[in-house]
């Protein structure tokens, strides 16, 4: 299955994605050592399902699997696309979508079988897998489609707060969101990444070896659930993951009650008094972003709530004591001439450190690796996938045959990407006029090249570095086309073409990887991956039109969906175009010293011993708060983290086993809570009661005020 993390608007959501992932591979890892002793064959996964006939790569792809996958696709469509219009956090919910696969298909044939309309009631791993891709590939376009970042980043709710709110070209930098012309740049930009890395797939997986860990996890998770303990301890798991969607949903529910205004009901609790509220310390009872909290590192979230202090509690505080000196007096908050000029261009100088770095680090090791493969490929130093391959064992001999069974043709993939590239180069910039045709093609020419080293660094770090890529094309573009010439919007659309081509690839790998340890056959898998590509592509959009619609003040800062993505993505074109002259003043100097600062945190994170470098914080965590509004989020994803770490203090083994189901649960419920409340939204229904928290002498003026009008 593919990274769920796609994750990550930016690039933290890759980098917290890899928890449960990880927790399946040292799972595995611990029941391989705690069963040496069996034997050879009692250790081989393959062996288990010897007498397991392989459907056909056609039989693979069954209606049931599709009905499933558009179901759960616009499940976890509505909750990518809440958590890209609040914070741009998105974690990984591939235990989410194993579990539900599995229970929503045991329910299907369930059904049937009480209605006498069964015919085939088996269930295989392979239709599992084809299910994991193709939901995956749905609710992923709500990630790469940019509905929080580079998309929503031209519209003209977002241009009004940005540096370029006033400018005279401003004009030509908007394009509002359209149901329709979002669709079409989807489809035209969503299915060339599958294209561009299809020839590669045996070298990156059987010739190099590559572990691709969240692929690898997926399948030990889908091969676990059609064994007999597996399928037992997997009822339990959704049972737990129910139990909790229903608390987060109705929780959810019962809020809504209270939020008739602005600033009321339970997500304005002033839990630590109104003096930490007014200065944005508060606690917003949210269930999502505490099962965020469980599913992402511990590091993550303590980097989350240092940002918070260093920025809200500390950095802000003391510029605002400058107004009037380094900024304008009087500015509206929203101003990035004023104090959001500073929260913004430092948040950006953080990201862009952090980014260049691991992006440089990773490239090199990329490179270094590949070359020491290519010199020996028999060589297996570089990141084994198992013991020694003189001998290789019945699993790989298993995977290897039914892997290079049913190919896919070289000369299909060719085709397909220089027809797509043609059909882009012609109608892309019709839907965005700065961006020309010329600047498409050096994309296309250059995107290949870029799919692969994403594709290779993720399959030996399991880190995406898409939005990397795409903001270098937000400058190379938007640099090329111009201030006078909509350099802004040209260089966001092209972020959305390179991004999509960069993500898509590298996922397309790690869908193989899981393939390979399943058996599902690569034909299938990238029919599955085709159809759910699709389906997201017009899935995506509608939901956040739904949004759109049902939230005028969609995007707003200080609003329930304020983006703030989107805003960091624009002032990123802005900064590629006009240049630092658009800053506030001293926030240059503030900006090369965030800079600076990220990277010397990487280099002693990647310089200090193990046991200290897990202490050091996360450069791009600790951005995330200087431009959000608040330390809700951080101190919501802390309080997850800790009721896991109390939770495994008490019963570890519990906690591994049902922590991920548990946090997925209070992610769904609040996340499809978000649908009926759009509904009623849209059907113009309010809240009846707001609730809001006074101090006493505002609650005295509030009574003499209710006490005169009454009189």
């Amino acid at each position: 299955m593919a990274c769920m993390k796609k994750s990550g608007e930016l690039e933290i959501g890759d980098k917290m994605g890899k928890s449960n992932e990880q927790y399946l591979l040292d799972t595995e890892a611990e029941t391989d050592d705690d069963e040496s002793n069996k034997g050879k064959e009692m250790d081989s996964v393959e062996m288990m399902f010897k007498d397991t006939a392989i459907p056909p790569w056609k039989e693979q792809l069954t209606l049931r699997a599709f009905v499933v996958s558009a179901m759960l696709g616009i499940m976890f469509s509505f909750i990518v696309m809440k958590l890209n219009l609040t914070t741009g956090i998105i974690p990984s919910l591939n235990v989410a979508a194993g579990l539900l696969g599995f229970f929503m298909v045991k329910a299907w044939t369930k059904v049937l079988e009480q209605s006498g309309m069964l015919k085939d009631d088996t269930f295989t791993r392979q239709e599992n897998t084809i299910i994991q891709t193709c939901v995956v590939a749905t609710c992923g376009i709500a990630f790469s489609g940019g509905f929080g970042s580079y998309l929503f980043g031209m519209s003209d709710t977002v241009a009004a707060q940005s540096s370029d709110a006033n400018s005279r070209q401003r004009d030509m930098n908007v394009k509002n969101p359209g149901l329709g012309w979002m669709i079409c740049f989807l489809l035209i930009v969503s299915f060339i990444g599958l294209c561009s890395v299809v020839p590669l797939r045996k070298i990156m997986i059987i010739d190099f070896k590559l572990i691709y860990p969240s692929g690898t996890a997926t399948a030990h998770l889908i091969n676990s659930f059609h064994t007999p303990q597996g399928a037992k301890l997997a009822k339990q798991q959704v049972r737990e993951l129910g139990r909790f969607f229903s608390i987060s949903f109705l929780w959810s529910f019962f809020q809504w009650f209270f939020t008739s205004g602005d600033h009321c009901g339970f997500q304005s609790f002033p839990v630590f008094g109104l003096k930490a509220y007014d200065n944005m310390f508060f606690f917003d009872f949210s269930t999502m972003y505490i099962g965020v909290g469980m599913i992402c590192p511990y590091l993550i979230n303590i980097s989350l709530l240092l940002g918070t202090f260093l920025s809200w509690g500390i950095l802000w505080p003391i510029i605002e004591t400058k107004e009037g000196d380094w900024y304008e007096s009087g500015l509206e908050p929203g101003n990035f001439h004023g104090i959001q000029g500073y929260r913004v261009f430092t948040a950006i100088a953080l990201i862009l450190g952090d980014g260049l770095y691991n992006f440089l680090k990773v490239l090199g090791n990329t490179f270094h690796k590949l070359y020491n493969q290519i010199q020996n490929k028999k060589s297996c130093a570089v990141l084994p996938m198992g013991p020694d391959d003189k001998e290789i064992s019945y699993d790989d001999q298993r995977r290897k045959e039914v892997f290079m069974k049913d190919q896919i043709p070289t000369w299909l993939a060719v085709v397909g990407y220089l027809g797509i590239a043609a059909i882009a180069t012609v109608t892309l910039p019709r839907i965005f006029k700065p961006l020309k045709w010329y600047h498409v093609l050096l994309i296309y020419a250059f995107a290949p090249a870029l799919a692969f080293c994403n594709a290779y660094g993720c399959g030996l770090t399991d880190w995406s570095l898409a939005s990397t890529y795409g903001k270098l094309a937000i400058f190379v573009i938007g640099e090329w086309a111009g201030k006078m010439q909509g350099g802004v919007l040209a260089g966001l659309a092209a972020c959305g073409v390179m991004l999509n081509i960069v993500s898509t690839a590298s996922d397309l790998i790690q869908d193989f990887k899981t393939g390979y340890m399943t058996l599902a056959s690569p034909r299938s898998m990238f029919v599955s991956q085709v159809i759910g590509t699709a389906m997201g592509c017009v899935i995506a959009p509608c939901v956040f039109w739904i949004y759109y619609q049902a939230f005028p003040d969609l995007g707003v800062a200080g609003s329930e969906y304020p983006a703030p993505t989107a805003t960091v993505f624009r002032n990123l074109a802005i900064l590629g175009v006009e240049g630092f002259g658009s800053l506030p003043k001293h926030c240059l100097s503030l900006c090369c010293g965030f800079f600076s600062v990220a990277i010397l945190i990487n280099v002693a994170r990647d310089i200090a011993p193990k046991k200290w470098a897990r202490f050091i914080p996360v450069p791009m965590a600790i951005a995330i708060p200087f431009y959000m509004t608040g330390s809700s989020v951080a101190i919501d994803m802390c309080l997850g983290s800790l009721i896991l770490f109390i939770w495994e203090t008490k019963n570890k083994a519990d906690s591994e086993a049902f922590g991920p189901a548990v946090a997925s649960g209070l992610i769904c419920g609040e996340g499809l809570w978000s649908v009926p409340k759009s509904i009623l939204a849209l059907a113009k229904v309010s809240p009846p009661i707001c609730m809001k928290f006074l101090s006493k002498d505002m609650n005295d003026n509030v009574d003499l005020f209710i006490e005169t009008i009454t009189r």
